[in-house]
């Protein structure tokens, strides 16, 4: 980390202050928690494929991109008017976050078994849940939903073995399985492969064409 990083994103802070108050930029203004929520997918979706295709200009201006709306979401939220908070408050739990879930890294405590099982032991501690299943985003895509399912059943002890049946649905959950046995990003695997699927209908698409 440079020394001028942290004064960068005090800046970063400020400029999104200035744009969201009065004088500033209407559109910034109007903006809420919610309508935001689609930015944020596709710039998360955005930095994946910088990251899948090697692009490093685009990887460096895709977390920005991202670093933005956890930006804009905690300057919203200082306006709220019971609960506010601010990237502040935001990093500081961050921070007591990661020291409270890596025992074995800033406590004398040693790992219980593999690091996942841990984190997902601490995890559900802290937010008192009753199944290892819960807090899986209803919001991820189907492929990736089924895999984070199957991860958290896994390290959770639970048998994990697709439904009986022939149907697509059957048999797409039987690969999400084989890829979570094998370790392999599932949604992103599918992800690759339909960009080279589609890279060559596009070249066989200019060849018909000329």
């Amino acid at each position: 980390m440079t020394s001028s990083q942290p004064d960068s994103l005090r800046a970063l802070v400020s400029v999104m202050d200035r744009l969201r108050s009065p004088g500033g930029c209407p559109w910034d203004a109007q903006q809420t928690h919610e309508s935001l929520v689609p930015y944020a997918l596709e710039e998360a979706h955005e930095l994946a494929e910088a990251i899948e295709t090697g692009d490093r200009s685009g990887l460096r201006e895709e977390l920005g991109d991202l670093l933005l709306q956890v930006v804009f979401h905690a300057r919203i939220a200082t306006e709220h008017p019971s609960d506010p908070f601010d990237v502040d408050d935001v990093a500081a739990d961050l921070v007591a976050k990661l020291v409270r879930r890596h025992p074995h890294v800033f406590e004398d405590a040693e790992v219980e078994g593999d690091v996942h099982v841990q984190w997902d032991r601490l995890k559900n501690a802290e937010k008192q849940r009753g199944s290892a299943l819960d807090g899986v985003p209803l919001a991820l895509g189907a492929l990736a939903r089924a895999q984070k399912i199957a991860g958290r059943a896994g390290r959770a002890g639970l048998t994990t073995h697709a439904p009986a049946g022939d149907g697509l649905g059957e048999r797409l959950l039987a690969l999400v399985l084989e890829a979570e046995a094998a370790g392999v990003d599932a949604e992103g695997a599918l992800r690759r492969t339909a960009a080279a699927w589609e890279q060559g209908l596009r070249a066989d698409e200019s060849v018909a064409g000329s």
